[in-house]
């Protein structure tokens, strides 16, 4: 039985999240529906990470098992005629069975955009978050890059989150001002606490409108306490660009 890895893009607006749910569609759920079809039976696909409603990914990755034999080039293909066009396979690779796209990736990496000013462009409204006013980028950067190291991140996790261990090794977290109206917030890390970025990108927010100076990221981080933090940003802003693992045999891309 092969065993296939998928490199998947998608525009989250439409859909209920990545995880297959009873009510809403799901991304899961829709390419789980296609892998039905092509392998004559149920296909269980797991994820990288489980984006919420609203969340877009540039690099999500799956993997899963089929029965049939077939290419990466034929999965490729076949998922792609039976998806949205909101939902595209961009690549397919076999690889060894013990793979799992969930539980061995090294990193992950996810952007936060930010559009500050008094008018939003009509087609930014469904990808970055409108904050009205001046921002102070620079005092934003400089609190953004308190976050990197090896952290107990719990004053960034959502209330009834996991109840296993909150601490994660950033190993990048900057900001920078993409132009005068787009603000980008990048960060790579070994793991995510749920809703992590969002609180982040939330705290920073605080910081740039001048309520907190950079410092206080400090502060918050060794609070452990949610309260502390800056409010969770809006789904709609946060993409999942890349997950990293190592070395998996070579790919079929789409053209």
């Amino acid at each position: 039985m092969p065993s296939f890895k998928l490199t998947i893009a998608y525009d989250g607006a439409p859909f209920a999240g990545w995880q297959r749910q009873t009510n809403g569609t799901s991304i899961q759920g829709l390419i789980e529906d296609a892998l039905r079809e092509l392998d004559d039976r149920d296909v269980t696909l797991n994820g990288a990470g489980r984006t919420d409603a609203g969340v877009h990914a540039m690099g999500q990755v799956a993997s899963f098992t089929l029965v049939r034999d077939a290419s990466p080039e034929m999965i490729v293909r076949s998922l792609n005629a039976k998806l949205p066009p909101e939902i595209r396979i961009l690549s397919a690779a076999e690889v060894p069975a013990s793979f799992h796209a969930r539980f061995n990736p090294s990193s992950k990496t996810y952007r936060y955009r930010i559009w500050h000013a008094d008018v939003l462009n009509p087609f930014e409204r469904a990808y970055a978050w409108h904050i009205f006013g001046p921002l102070d980028i620079d005092a934003m950067a400089a609190a953004a890059r308190l976050v990197e190291g090896c952290h107990d991140f719990a004053a960034f996790q959502t209330v009834g989150g996991t109840s296993g261990k909150t601490e994660r090794v950033i190993t990048f977290s900057r900001l920078t001002a993409t132009d005068e109206q787009l603000v980008t917030y990048e960060i790579t890390g070994n793991g995510f606490l749920r809703h992590m970025v969002r609180a982040i990108v939330g705290t920073l927010v605080e910081v740039g409108r001048g309520r907190q100076r950079p410092d206080w990221m400090r502060e918050v981080i060794a609070s452990r306490d949610r309260m502390q933090a800056g409010k969770t940003a809006p789904a709609h802003g946060l993409f999942l660009v890349r997950v990293d693992y190592g070395v998996v045999q070579s790919s079929a891309h789409v053209t």
